[in-house]
């Protein structure tokens, strides 16, 4: 996990994970329209995974 990604997920979590699949961009975007928060936390976990 770089800097930027972390950066990135906390700014716009979708456009960080937009590389992981498109499951993954929905399932965050989805939280991110729900509240902010969930949709940090769900890219952040989604980017710890390897």
């Amino acid at each position: 996990m770089s800097l930027i990604r972390v950066l990135l997920a906390i700014l716009f979590p979708p456009l960080a994970v937009i590389d992981k699949g498109c499951g993954s961009f929905l399932i965050v975007l989805i939280l991110t329209l729900c509240g902010w928060v969930p949709g940090v936390i769900g890219a952040l976990v989604i980017l710890n995974k390897n």
